[in-house]
């Protein structure tokens, strides 16, 4: 069976474009594309696009059905620590640096203006036959 390696891209629909410009520049950077209505930035090799939508007849529940939570992968704790110092600078609340109860790793998360839950979780390197825990 062929599998896909990667994911190329995602796009989230969002409310305020200003707030999510600086949330995310905070986060990933400068944006790599920009116009009126939209963002785009990389993670990686993936793409992130933010479009303005409609407004939301209710708000965002990361328990309903759809999606949970968007975890960016970090590869040592002294990275973690260096996001968790940026998004102090940035005034960005979070969680500190905690422990994954299933995957005993640490992670930091955030909600993003839109409150999608968004986390930052250590994912040391391995080899590519290492099993994911």
């Amino acid at each position: 069976m062929l599998l896909p390696k990667a994911i190329d891209h995602m796009v989230f629909r969002i409310a305020n474009l200003a707030a999510t410009a600086r949330f995310y520049t905070a986060l990933l950077g400068t944006p790599t594309h920009r116009t009126d209505d939209n963002l785009m930035y990389m993670a990686g090799s993936t793409r992130l696009f933010f479009t303005i939508a409609d407004p939301p007849t209710s708000p965002y529940d990361k328990e309903q059905p759809g999606l949970n939570h968007l975890a960016f992968a970090i590869t040592s704790l002294e990275d973690l620590q260096i996001i968790e110092a940026q998004l102090d600078a940035a005034s960005i609340p979070h969680s500190g640096i905690q422990i994954d109860s299933y995957g005993l790793k640490e992670f930091i998360w955030l909600d993003d203006p839109d409150g999608l839950r968004l986390e930052f979780y250590l994912r040391p390197a391995q080899p590519s036959s290492a099993p994911l825990r």
